[in-house]
């Protein structure tokens, strides 16, 4: 099979061996692959807790079809649709524990949505919804709002009955794209005055809920712009993995600073992320009032230049590789 691996010279395009299974898990033939922020920082040299080995194969989800089930799976037959989540997505055939993965109709949902949506949907509510203790009305802030993930948040927000939703990015052809996708308010967040325009667009007092995927420096900026007793939700890194932590103004704030990871949980803890997600938002997934904004679509073996369009933030949205398995079903390729 084709697969996407992580060598001493960086990513490279081999012919493996399909994988073998464990009794709980199921291999499926992969149609689609999602591109998330945690594959590049792997080819970057950090660890995202993939499957290692001699071969290491990347990516982390991916929608495919069953076609063999470990002695312990219930409730999934081979043939099955199912968008998964896990290590080693990004090959012909992938291997997925059956705690993280979903079944779908794709008559309603592309195998673009199926290989994207879980990821992004499952991050949100946990940020949004389980950390940030969301109630209808709250305002929302999305940082880094243009990515895959953060459009997802913006549209997550509105549906859940937010009162004001801010989206930010420092691209300003991007930044005015936000408002189609729920962002009452455009935040530049690469002006010096960007505090100043959220406290502006929350009379002064902050937004309830702020989801940073920054970090870095603006973590004190961050404080003053969220409500005293508000919640900041630390779901990413892109300014920084640490900062000049203000502990003062985090106590005068009395803010609830919440850091979070699909890294460290245990699978039942990530099938309850999953479950909690799809419980809440899945109706409005099949409604399209959420829905994955798709940038571009990429073969396979087009892997590095992928990764290298992610490198220099010159997407808006999702990122999707697809196997010859996917082409060879009449689907169209854009």
């Amino acid at each position: 099979m084709i697969a996407v691996t992580l060598t001493n010279n960086g990513v490279e395009i081999k012919d493996l061996p399909i994988p073998e299974i464990k009794p709980d898990q199921v291999l499926v033939k992969v149609y689609t692959c999602g591109l998330n922020r945690s594959d590049l920082l792997e080819t970057q040299g950090q660890s995202f807790g993939h499957t290692g080995g001699e071969h290491k194969i990347i990516g982390g989800e991916f929608a495919g079809k069953i076609v063999e089930l470990g002695k312990s799976v219930n409730n999934f037959n081979i043939g099955d649709k199912v968008m998964c989540r896990g290590g080693s997505g990004w090959a012909e055939y992938a291997v997925a524990n059956f705690k993280r993965i979903v079944k779908f109709d794709n008559d309603k949902i592309s195998w673009e949505q199926g290989a994207s949506i879980q990821g992004s949907l499952q991050t949100m509510h946990d940020a949004i919804v389980t950390n940030g203790k969301f109630v209808k009305g709250q305002t929302v802030f999305i940082q880094g709002a243009t990515t895959g993930v953060g459009l997802i948040g913006l549209q997550m927000a509105k549906s859940l009955g937010a009162s004001r939703v801010l989206g930010s990015s420092t691209n300003k052809l991007k930044l005015n794209k936000l408002k189609e996708y729920g962002a009452n308010v455009l935040i530049d967040i690469s002006s010096d005055n960007w505090l100043d325009d959220v406290l502006k667009a929350t009379s002064g007092e902050g937004v309830d809920i702020l989801i940073d995927m920054l970090s870095g420096n603006y973590v004190n900026k961050n404080m003053e712009a969220t409500k005293i007793h508000g919640h900041i939700v630390n779901i990413g890194r892109l300014a920084g993995m640490s900062g000049n932590f203000n502990y003062d103004l985090h106590a005068k704030r009395r803010l609830h600073y919440v850091g979070t990871t699909g890294r460290t949980r245990s699978l039942e803890e990530n099938e309850m992320v999953a479950t909690l997600a799809n419980n809440d938002l899945w109706a409005s997934v099949l409604a399209g009032k959420i829905r994955q904004v798709i940038y571009s679509k990429m073969h396979l073996t087009k892997a590095k230049e992928a990764l290298d369009i992610m490198n220099k933030n010159s997407h808006f949205g999702k990122i999707i590789l697809f196997t010859d398995e996917f082409t060879n079903k009449d689907n169209k390729v854009n």
